[in-house]
């Protein structure tokens, strides 16, 4: 029966027989090391996979639905409607001219509108947006802020006279007496929303009476916001005729905005 094992040569014998336990073991450690280098090489020669376009795509795609989503619970599609208008509406020069003289109340407990009707300081808002007050600034255009006084109050139709102490403003010049048609168009700029200098516009509905105003108001058809009270109700002429100082849901026309008529201002002013 012959014998198939594969015996050692003696040069075989002689090699292993000349090497203790730790020479053995280093020699082990060194082949391990080898193997491993050996792999790093091919696996940096390796071509590398280009990430998936349709993946990027997908992720892309997922950014964008959750982007709509959420974009309509930040603001209102009638809110982002009255940004778009304000935008168009800014390229007017008429507009451009009026912004001048509008400013941004801050009271530190809030924001509001108001707007300068003199060219040495004096300025007309709400009696509830500074009655409250923690401070008093005004911010006119990319100016600002200006510390202000308080001159005149008449809580009975909610207007204020403000003053500064710097002089030569811009300025919005008063209508002598309100006058308007019905549905007659008017601008108004305010600060609504966190945002200043936000140009709108509307329709005159007419008058009404409400409680807590000791004289008629208008009724304004205009995307009116938080922020808006103040805001000059100004006229084709480039007059102020009212100041709009809160909304309300009306049983015909819906939610409409209230304005004092510049009318009412005078009257009080004269009983001073």
């Amino acid at each position: 029966m012959s014998d198939d094992r594969r015996y050692e040569t003696e040069d075989e014998k002689d090699l292993y027989e000349d090497l203790d336990e730790e020479e053995m073991y280093e020699i082990l450690q060194e082949e391990k090391e080898r193997i491993r280098q050996k792999r790093r090489v091919e696996k940096k020669q390796e071509p590398k996979r280009r990430f998936p376009r349709w993946i990027f795509w997908l992720i892309a795609l997922f950014l964008f639905i959750n982007a709509a989503i959420a974009i309509p619970s930040m603001f209102s599609l009638p809110a982002i409607d009255f940004v778009k208008t304000s935008a168009q509406l800014m390229l007017d020069e008429d507009v451009q001219k009026y912004r001048e003289s509008i400013v941004t109340v801050d009271t530190g407990s809030g924001r509001g509108t108001g707007f300068s009707f003199t060219n040495d300081g004096y300025i007309l808002t709400n009696y509830h947006v500074i009655e409250e007050r923690e401070q008093l600034w005004v911010y006119f255009k990319e100016d600002g802020p200006y510390g202000a006084t308080i001159e005149e109050v008449y809580p009975e139709i909610d207007l204020a006279v403000l003053k500064t102490e710097a002089s030569n403003f811009p300025h919005l010049d008063l209508a002598l007496q309100t006058e308007y048609e019905s549905n007659e168009p008017f601008y108004f700029i305010g600060s609504p929303l966190g945002f200043s200098g936000i140009a709108n516009e509307g329709e005159i509905i007419g008058e009404m009476t409400v409680s807590g105003i000791d004289s008629p108001v208008l009724m304004l058809d205009a995307p009116i916001y938080s922020g808006n009270s103040g805001s000059p109700v100004i006229n084709e002429s480039g007059e102020v005729i009212a100041i709009i100082y809160a909304t309300l849901n009306h049983d015909t026309y819906g939610r409409i905005g209230l304005a004092v008529p510049i009318d009412a201002y005078y009257d009080f002013q004269q009983k001073e």
